[in-house]
């Protein structure tokens, strides 16, 4: 066992499947030399040289065209977009032709590559380098999307994300990059479409994402000491292929549903599941649904209002606390 941030088990991860597969190859602004903007590919250059760690000019669309030529022509392109944002750049790929490649050319040609974005707030960055961006993946036919929230889910969803023969979402949490984890030696394997149990509980069922996932945990735990509420904590981990048993099978133990989600509030991630949740398992439930998330507005650039908008774990604990007394509607 090995005690790895975030940030480097980004480059592991990246690092085992360049060893494992020759074809694995890595291109992105900064990547190379520098080691990445978050310093979460360093030393990848020096091992694999640059014929498979590539630099590229500072060009989005050049970087998702270059990928996609490349896992078309054989190869497994990881590809680097700096903040998830910036997806908006280049999204007629991501949209409309990554996902759709299969479909135009009558199974012809593949398109299995990864794209890794920095995602999500909480670090300073303003409302144009901040954005949580699942809700927008997640939506589009043909995609595959995940947002891990530990250094071992960094490893083991990115083996599974690199060997899936379709095109892969990567959400990886800028404010997570310093995290800690502990890390097994050795291969590092996990399944997409899985969600984890992270704290098992009787009285509601808590899902969370990302930097969402410790927030959860915290306030879980102040739920059970000052409340009495004991609350299953799940990291929903993979949106495409979500883990509706996993949900399901919660909910339904439970009776309650609470979603903490980064996203702003429309058609967040959590609205999809909770519609999952009211189809497939209504009369499981002994209360409202209830989403806790950042509101529809564009992330502030003040510390204080940033720290304001993103659901936190005092937020989490008043809100799940007013709904489980019955103060709440």
């Amino acid at each position: 066992m090995a005690e790895l941030t975030y940030r480097d088990a980004v480059a592991r991860g990246i690092a085992q499947e360049m060893e494992r597969d020759n074809n694995v190859v890595f291109l992105g602004e900064d990547v190379a030399k520098a080691g990445g903007v978050f310093k979460s590919t360093v030393g990848l250059y020096e091992k694999f040289g640059p014929l498979r760690v590539r630099d590229t000019p500072i060009s989005e669309q050049a970087i998702l065209g270059a990928a996609m030529g490349a896992a078309m022509t054989g190869l497994r392109p990881i590809a680097e977009i700096m903040f998830a944002d910036f997806a908006a750049v280049c999204f007629d790929y991501i949209a409309n032709e990554f996902p759709k490649l299969r479909y135009m050319t009558n199974g012809q040609l593949g398109c299995p590559l990864v794209v890794r974005t920095g995602n999500g707030g909480g670090a300073r960055f303003g409302a144009q380098h901040s954005q949580s961006i699942e809700n927008w993946t997640m939506m589009i036919p043909g995609l595959k999307v995940v947002a891990p929230s530990s250094p071992i889910d960094v490893i083991g969803l990115m083996a599974a994300a690199v060997r899936d023969d379709n095109p892969v979402i990567f959400h990886e949490h800028k404010s997570l990059y310093a995290v800690k984890g502990e890390v097994p030696d050795g291969e590092i394997l996990d399944t997409l479409g899985t969600a984890r149990i992270l704290r098992p509980g009787k009285d509601a069922t808590i899902l969370a994402l990302a930097l969402m996932v410790p927030r959860a945990l915290a306030a879980a735990e102040t739920l059970a000491a000052e409340h009495g509420i004991d609350c299953e904590v799940i990291d929903v981990r993979s949106l495409v292929p979500l883990d509706t048993n996993t949900i399901l099978n919660s909910v339904a133990r439970t009776g309650h549903l609470f979603t903490v989600e980064e996203n702003p509030r429309l058609c967040g991630w959590g609205a999809e599941i909770a519609s999952i949740v009211a189809d497939e398992a209504f009369w499981d439930l002994d209360g409202p649904i209830v989403r806790i998330t950042t509101p529809h507005i564009p992330l502030p650039a003040a510390d204080h209002l940033e720290d304001l908008a993103l659901p936190n774990a005092p937020r989490i604990v008043d809100k799940i606390a007013r709904v489980m007394n019955g103060s709440v509607r």
